[in-house]
């Protein structure tokens, strides 16, 4: 994706696909963060909580947001941050049948931090070197001329 603004449908579409992978990753996280070293589907090794889900989070989540501002408005990167995060709220709470996805564990809090944490980091990188870029943009603009006064003032 480039500099120049893509056509609206285009970047619609681009953000509902990014959308749509936040949800996907964000269930796909919740439903691996119960992994444990235990011998049944990995390897036994003194049955330890398994946080790849968080290592998953930790990288996914802020390529989604850095991907999102590339689409012109640098604001849209905040779209797959707020999806991932109500997505891992919602099913983790209300999860599917009314089950708790999320455990009561260290590893909930890892999610939320690992995820939520850099994505927001990039976002705010992203949204300061706009307002940076935009502040440089009118500090170098020429000064427009003064028009004198149209009433003539008193003294």
């Amino acid at each position: 994706m480039s500099d120049r603004r893509l056509a609206p449908a285009r970047t619609a579409a681009w953000l509902a696909l990014l959308s749509l992978d936040a949800v996907l990753l964000a269930l796909l996280e919740l439903f691996f963060l119960p992994l444990r070293l235990d011998g049944t589907l990995l390897p036994r090794v003194g049955d330890a909580p398994f946080p790849i889900a968080v290592v998953l989070a930790a990288l996914t989540t802020p390529w989604l947001v850095s991907a999102a501002s590339r689409l012109g408005e640098r604001r849209l990167g905040m779209v797959p941050l707020v999806v991932w995060v109500l997505t891992v709220l919602v099913v983790g709470i209300a999860g599917p049948g009314d089950d708790h996805v999320l455990i009561a564990d260290l590893r909930t809090l890892l999610l939320l931090g690992c995820g939520a944490v850099p994505a927001a980091l990039v976002l705010g990188g992203v949204l300061g070197r706009a307002a940076r870029e935009s502040r440089d943009r009118a500090s170098s603009a020429p000064a427009k001329p003064s028009r004198p006064s149209p009433t003539p003032t008193r003294r």
